[in-house]
């Protein structure tokens, strides 16, 4: 599975990068306002720092508008993806794009249906957003379950499943463990994937153990 980061943090983003774990980075308007920075700024920064994709999103709601904004950002870089909603405006702006080879990454995914309709569409990605369904006493899940047991029905299906709203590591393992393509994690998530207390206590044992041992 692969390995994006959920964040327009580009100290974030630098950190995860050197770690050697990082695929891809996702962003929306929510984490760009955060940065507090320009939207364009942001996004070209971020692919200097990452080889892999770099989701920038559209806020325009209508087909032409999203086209338009979609050719732009395309244009920045050779590895932005651009991310479009999945509504009907959203979807027929999806064909468009990926018919002139432009990567798109449908977001806001909520159901199988829409899941189905966004394959057809030629989407490049699909983002389930898992932590949004739990909110509401969903499964987030069986969501994920359903797609990925779907798509492997049709071979022509080569739309990855791009898990989102990722909220602890256990929704990290269970994603994989499913078969999804690729988590996007947010960077305190990525952080706590590390830790155990079965190691701490392991390396305090050896350590303390190598104390003993003759130098010299």
């Amino acid at each position: 599975m692969k390995f994006f980061i959920d964040t327009a943090d580009t100290t974030e983003i630098r950190n995860a990068a050197e770690i050697g774990i990082l695929d891809g980075v996702t962003t929306n308007p929510s984490l760009i306002a955060k940065s507090g920075r320009a939207f364009k700024d942001v996004i070209l920064e971020i692919c200097e720092l990452v080889d892999g994709p770099v989701s920038a999103e559209v806020t325009a709601t209508d087909y032409e508008g999203m086209v338009r904004e979609g050719r732009e950002f395309a244009g920045w870089a050779e590895n932005i993806v651009v991310k479009i909603p999945l509504t009907r405006e959203g979807l027929k702006a999806c064909k468009t794009l990926t018919d002139e080879g432009i990567g798109v990454n449908v977001t806001l995914c909520f159901s199988t249906n829409q899941a189905l309709l966004a394959a057809r569409a030629g989407a490049t990605y699909i983002s389930p957003f898992i932590g949004r369904l739990d909110d509401l006493g969903q499964s987030g899940m069986d969501l994920i379950e359903e797609i990925v047991a779907a798509y492997a029905n049709y071979p022509e299906i080569h739309t990855q499943v791009l898990v989102a709203s990722i909220r602890h590591p256990r929704h990290v393992s269970e994603a994989a463990l499913l078969g999804a393509h690729v988590a996007t994690v947010p960077f305190g998530v990525i952080d706590k994937m590390f830790n155990h207390p079965l190691t701490d206590i392991g390396l305090e044992k050896f350590l303390k153990d190598w104390e003993k041992v003759p130098q010299g």
